[in-house]
């Protein structure tokens, strides 16, 4: 069995909702373009307020992936 390798691309997910919503819109935008996603990383999170309340989030996420050719060694990826 092969090591897998991975590549990362770091995307800021918004949200209205929650930071967990942010997060989820990073990875659902993603799996529209990328293939193999295997794990993700929150490496901030922001938010914007008006009038005194949270208005949305800003979540910044890292998103890692096999690349071609790898996919049936990818298991579990553990903390970097």
């Amino acid at each position: 069995m092969s090591s897998p390798v991975y590549k990362k691309v770091t995307l800021i997910g918004t949200s209205r909702q929650s930071i967990e919503g942010a997060v989820q819109n990073a990875v659902a935008t993603a799996s529209k373009s990328l293939r193999h996603l295997s794990w993700f990383e929150i490496k901030q999170v922001r938010g914007h307020i008006a009038g005194g309340k949270i208005d949305s989030y800003q979540v910044e996420v890292a998103i890692g992936f096999s690349l071609e050719g790898q996919e049936d060694d990818v298991h579990i990826m553990t903390a970097l």
